[in-house]
């Protein structure tokens, strides 16, 4: 099969290698799917660049879409010709999507509507299935401010729709561009805040009228902690996905006043339980048609080094995908 790889870890074009490799077999409750289209998230370049390999070859990409082709053991006949998408093809394992095939475990590899592409399904394992978690973790946004960092990201994107889905009352959100301020604005944002340009502090202010957020989706705990006891609403909750520093912190006193709280996920280490409630739930907004999902390049296996090196860059807005099409 051909396959992406790497044996060390440093920049996308010292490492990457494009070739061929034996096709896996699947064993007892795996299945191989057949990728179609393989999705490049930031974790995946991190992992590459300087995350200690677990084996001496690594193929990359958790997130992956495509068809089964083959079971094994104890998985129903009736799977192979099934559209799926795959989430941690490539958390903890070093065989992920970067490939013509993949084998993971059967539940890892979940149907794919007709009404959803493989590109697009090559978007949800990560930046889809943290929006939604990010969205529905302890308690509802119905009837409630939303604050999206980072609104036309992968994540930022789905988390804006999914907010509006699921009955946010007002929806802001932080940008870098007049651009990016556009794309989230028809995806339902009902305010952007560009944070190169603007206070976003006081400009939170006055959209809330001093009430503040109920719930901050953060991208970036490090960067943006400080502004967090500002904009929080009484008994307010910040849910963190993402830091680009190891270590954050924030005023004691305003958040304690405030009753606010703090939640730190992510996605790859979701509970059983909660990965099933969230993977069901994104089900239904996949089946629905109503998700609209932004694929910014795609780009093709021998490529994929100019995909990682776009994903470092952080200038396409929306998902990047590399696409195994035969």
């Amino acid at each position: 099969m051909r396959a992406a790889w790497y044996e060390k870890n440093g920049a996308a074009r010292d490492v990457l290698e494009v070739g061929s490799l034996p096709e896996p077999i699947p064993g007892p409750g795996e299945v191989r799917v057949r990728i179609h289209a393989s999705g490049v998230n930031p974790s995946d370049v991190k992992a590459r660049a300087g995350r200690p390999l677990i084996a001496g070859r690594m193929i990359p990409h958790s997130d992956g879409a495509g068809i089964i082709d083959a079971v094994g053991t104890g998985v129903a006949g009736e799977r192979i010709g099934e559209r799926v998408w795959t989430w941690n093809a490539a958390w903890r394992r070093s065989n992920g999507t970067a490939a013509e095939y993949v084998v993971l475990p059967q539940d890892q590899a979940v149907h794919l509507p007709d009404n959803v592409s493989f590109e697009q399904g090559a978007c949800l394992g990560i930046p889809a299935l943290t929006a939604l978690r990010a969205v529905t973790t302890d308690g509802a946004v119905f009837g409630k401010t939303v604050l999206v960092t980072g609104g036309a990201g992968a994540v930022g994107a789905y988390a804006i729709q999914f907010a509006r889905l699921y009955g946010a009352a007002r929806i802001v959100t932080t940008v870098s561009s007049s651009e990016k301020a556009e794309i989230c604005t028809q995806l339902g944002a009902d305010h952007t805040i560009n944070y190169r340009t603007e206070d976003v502090v006081d400009r939170i202010g006055g959209i809330t009228n001093g009430r503040g957020v109920d719930r901050v989706i953060e991208v970036d705990a490090a960067t943006n902690v400080e502004m967090l006891p500002g904009i929080i609403a009484r008994d307010g909750l910040c849910v963190i996905y993402g830091s680009s520093k190891p270590e954050i912190s924030f005023e004691f006193f305003p958040m304690i006043l405030a009753g606010a709280a703090a939640r730190f996920f992510i996605v790859y280490e979701m509970s059983p339980e909660v990965r099933e409630q969230t993977v069901g739930a994104l089900q239904g907004q996949l089946a629905s048609g109503l998700l609209r999902h932004h694929i910014a390049e795609t780009f093709a296996l021998d490529d994929i080094a100019a995909a990682h090196e776009a994903v470092e860059s952080g200038k396409p807005v929306g998902n990047v995908v590399v696409s195994l099409a035969r």
